[in-house]
């Protein structure tokens, strides 16, 4: 199993980025999806997630400027960014959890992380 994030880059303050992470490879399920970020010399935190069922949680940060969501047939999680910030900065990273065998066992899986940059 791999996760790809893709869809980082350089925006001014008050712009937007829409982020992509596509799982592949042996997959069953998928029943949480999130994602994180991680500042120079600060600690990864959680940015925003949606389980199944489809409720979301977001980090007090990015409440209101940041919309999570996903597709399960394409088992893609999206998060669109919007009014982007210099305190947004950080490489950002997917974190799926993942059945590969449908036992009902997830197995939590990181993509490599995506560098958004927010700078005028």
């Amino acid at each position: 199993v791999q996760l790809q994030a893709s869809g980082g880059g350089l925006v001014h303050p008050g712009g937007s980025l829409r982020l992509s992470c596509l799982a592949s490879g042996r997959i069953v399920n998928i029943n949480y999806m999130g994602w994180f970020r991680q500042a120079p010399g600060k600690q990864r935190e959680l940015v925003a997630d949606i389980e199944s069922s489809g409720k979301r949680n977001y980090g007090d940060s990015v409440k209101g400027r940041f919309a999570i969501s996903r597709d399960n047939a394409k088992k893609t999680a999206y998060l669109q960014m919007s009014d982007l910030k210099p305190e947004d900065t950080a490489v950002y990273y997917c974190n799926f959890y993942i059945d590969p065998n449908g036992r009902s066992v997830y197995v939590p899986y990181w993509g490599k992380g995506t560098q958004v940059t927010v700078s005028s």
